[in-house]
């Protein structure tokens, strides 16, 4: 699928074409000690730990909570420092007891080992991936810690359907600074006016693609709930990434309508 006057697509990747937050869901439901799975973080929570049920509950909601409100600064700390950090300031603040970094360590390596584990790429996702790459070049843009995205990229095993992959961490800027996505357009030859940015956040890739120059930006709103005065404006809003291909069909027959109309302009002159 080619579309006139865009030669690349730019894809985020978290919960854009992966649902990362649904698998950090399922990876904190899956540490959470219930008394149907015995396993794992429930031995270290529950039998190795002597915490009851309820308390553990409260230690995997606490760590939610600091996930969502999370702000990582490579320079000054690793990501993994970071999460441990998380676990090991909500076991303190849940049971009021002495610091247990090796408890932390344990329960964040479990849980992120699970949640590697729920990160797909949908088969009709990848089915649309291939089809666009018929007539497009398509990259995947993140932001993230270099280690984290590329064991998530690794994980869903997407590299195949892109035609390069740039992660924030590795570059001195991440979105949404021009830079990085100039630094893009490089990587695959093309203008900033020749291609479209889909992703699911206003702030960093609907700003990012604005601030770039980018002939179009898609926002992914899942929700579809939009506010009233939103901000930054995209050109075109989206509730599933599938949705991708209709946008490019009538991005495709707006320019063709605009060339029919100056044709017959010209004609007239």
């Amino acid at each position: 699928m080619g579309v006139h006057g865009v030669k690349a697509v730019f894809f985020d990747l978290d919960n854009t074409l992966v649902d990362t937050a649904a698998a950090g869901r399922r990876a904190i439901e899956e540490v959470l000690p219930l008394a149907s799975r015995p396993l794992q973080v429930i031995n270290a929570l529950q039998s190795k730990h002597h915490y009851g049920e309820g308390e553990a509950r409260l230690i995997c909601d606490k760590v939610q909570a600091k996930l969502l409100k999370e702000c990582h600064d490579p320079a000054k700390m690793c990501i993994t420092d970071l999460r441990i950090s998380h676990w090991e300031e909500a076991i303190q603040e849940t049971t009021g007891g002495e610091a247990n970094r090796h408890l932390a360590a344990e329960c964040y390596f479990l849980w992120k080992t699970t949640r590697l584990q729920h990160l797909t790429l949908a088969d009709d996702t990848r089915d649309m991936l291939t089809e666009l790459r018929k007539g497009l070049r398509l990259l995947l843009l993140t932001n993230g810690d270099k280690q984290t995205q590329r064991e998530k990229i690794e994980a869903c095993a997407c590299q195949p359907y892109f035609d390069a992959i740039v992660v924030g961490g590795e570059q001195k800027e991440e979105k949404p600074a021009p830079s990085i996505f100039h630094y893009c357009c490089d990587l695959l030859g093309v203008q900033p006016e020749e291609c479209v940015m889909v992703g699911d956040s206003l702030d960093t890739d609907i700003q990012g693609g604005l601030n770039a120059g980018l002939k179009a930006t898609v926002w992914l709103n899942k929700a579809m709930t939009t506010p009233v005065d939103i901000s930054p404006v995209p050109h075109y809003i989206i509730s599933s990434v599938l949705d991708l291909p209709e946008v490019l069909q009538k991005m495709e027959h707006k320019i063709n309508s605009k060339l029919g109309t100056d044709h017959t302009a010209g004609s007239n002159e």
